[in-house]
């Protein structure tokens, strides 16, 4: 079995990240905790540092605050192009769950009283519990559609179930961060729109935006966010992009100011840039691997690249990898999921029968392998409950990520497996 990548993409891949292989904490590590924040590029460190020293702000007369300004227009104008968005507008905020619950608060309020919020189980409570909780301040009937234990996902016909002609709200979270498993927004957009075309729908996109490519243009949605910390950007802010219909809405504004703005108060420019360090990177990549001049085909290709590097690494995980066993082979290893599942999208959750999650999680870091420990908590009850189960060890991996990393995990959970 070989990487996706060819061996001199994966050493330039993996020299462009930060602590590829060791933490600055613990030393020489296998960095499998990427749903937990992916690894940072080595140019946003150094973006960072560049614009935390600036003194200067946005909106003076001076030449430093115009080119603040134009790095934030060029950021937000690569991002336009990263995420095939031709229309509506993008901006930060405190972080993705903050700005899932702004977006979904002023959706409902919108619409008070005119109908019923649809949202599912498979939902990090990022989406869900805003929901809840604005479904019920707008006077609106909250639904939350049951989705497929086993598969650990849920189908657009789960939702053309559901919806009816007064959804007015829908919520969807593009990719599972317990079970790994990817959604067809797309495919739940036109199902809801089937009999709600006026439904202002917001996807909760922080567990999916690491692992492929985005198109908000072909998903048809009113509302799309990620955390740029697991899109290998850094902690500190959350980025949203919202439909024309869903921009125009009213919401939290300083009086006498743009009528469009959803941005409360002044916003780090160098967060901003770090955004344009990410959409160049992946720009880079897509040329590596399909030699491509144009800027979005290029984007397109490294999404299909990651996600075949990704596909390459997690089968190596089920299947085994040389003459070592594959998760599958493990009689005492259970995949949530399924072993076989066409969804799943870098990460393989899981339980070792008669031996605490907690207890394998420790297990494998004392070996050099970092995973994590996911608890039927208010994070990930929804998943882990009906399951039966009071946690799994998710192993989340990233495309920087070798075919000796896994081979390395492996040969320690043959031995706690056994």
């Amino acid at each position: 079995m070989q990487n996706g990548f060819s061996d001199a993409v994966m050493g330039a891949v993996r020299g462009r990240f930060a602590h590829v292989d060791s933490c600055p904490f613990e030393g020489r590590r296998v960095f499998f905790e990427n749903a937990g924040g992916a690894l940072t590029l080595n140019s946003v460190v150094e973006t960072s540092a560049k614009f935390a020293a600036i003194p200067d702000n946005q909106g003076r007369a001076n030449g430093a605050s115009r080119a603040l300004v134009e790095i934030i227009d060029r950021a937000k104008a690569d991002m336009a192009l990263m995420m095939n968005a031709p229309q509506g507008q993008f901006f930060v905020g405190e972080s993705g769950t903050e700005l899932l619950f702004r977006l979904i608060m002023n959706a409902c309020l919108a619409r008070k009283g005119q109908g019923q919020v649809l949202s599912s189980s498979l939902e990090h409570p990022a989406s869900r519990s805003a929901a809840a909780r604005w479904a019920g301040e707008a006077e609106l009937h909250h639904v939350v559609i049951a989705h497929d234990d086993a598969a650990g996902t849920i189908e657009a016909a789960a939702y053309a179930e559901a919806v009816t002609e007064d959804t007015v709200v829908a919520t969807i979270v593009h990719t599972s961060p317990v079970t790994g498993m990817g959604v067809d927004v797309g495919a739940v957009s036109r199902a809801i729109r089937a009999k709600a075309p006026d439904c202002l729908i917001i996807v909760d996109g922080i567990q999916h935006a690491a692992h492929g490519a985005i198109d908000l243009a072909a998903y048809d949605v009113d509302g799309y966010v990620i955390s740029p910390y697991k899109m290998f950007s850094r902690h500190g802010f959350g980025l949203a992009w919202m439909s024309v219909a869903l921009e125009r809405v009213a919401h939290n504004a300083l009086d006498g100011g743009p009528e469009l703005n959803w941005e409360m108060g002044t916003r780090d420019t160098g967060a901003y840039a770090t955004l344009s360090d990410v959409c160049g990177y992946l720009e880079w990549l897509g040329g590596e691997v399909s030699g491509k001049s144009d800027r979005r085909e290029r984007i397109i290709a490294a999404g299909e690249a990651i996600h075949g590097q990704e596909k390459a690494l997690t089968d190596a995980m089920i299947d085994g990898v040389g003459n070592l066993a594959g998760l599958r082979e493990m009689e005492r290893v259970t995949i949530l999921g399924g072993a076989d599942n066409d969804a799943r999208e870098g990460l393989v959750s899981l339980v070792v029968d008669g031996l605490p999650s907690v207890e394998v999680v420790e297990r494998l870091n004392a070996a050099g392998i970092r995973t994590h420990l996911r608890k039927a908590d208010h994070y990930s009850g929804n998943i882990l409950t009906p399951l039966g189960l009071d946690g799994c060890v998710r192993v989340s991996l990233c495309h920087y990520n070798s075919v000796q990393d896994v081979s390395q995990f492996l040969a320690v959970m043959k031995e706690i497996a056994e």
